[in-house]
């Protein structure tokens, strides 16, 4: 059984890149070197990786990867932080009308 990792990366412009892969490590080395010109993180280098979680099952690695990455950037600080309980108060993204 291979173990899947869902993980978010700081980008030097304080946005964040959430991903998935199977070695977060080597990932995250990827970005940091700028292996893949062109892409989001290639430049917003540096980049740190500030959280990531395991899974045994790949698609529910991937399914909680799209989730997170239609959060907001307060909710996605709030994950990182491990503000677990202000989840909820930031489900959604507030639209002007």
């Amino acid at each position: 059984m291979q173990t899947s990792f869902v993980y978010i990366l700081l980008c030097s412009d304080n946005t964040y890149y959430t991903g998935v892969t199977e070695n977060v490590y080597k990932r995250f080395d990827e970005h940091q070197d700028g292996k893949y010109f062109g892409s989001y993180t290639s430049t917003r280098r540096p980049v740190q990786l500030v959280y990531y979680c395991a899974f045994t099952d790949i698609s529910q690695a991937i399914v909680f990867e799209k989730k997170i990455k239609k959060w907001s950037q307060a909710k996605k600080t709030a994950l990182i932080e491990g503000r677990f309980e202000d989840l909820p108060n930031l489900a959604k993204k507030s639209f002007k009308r």
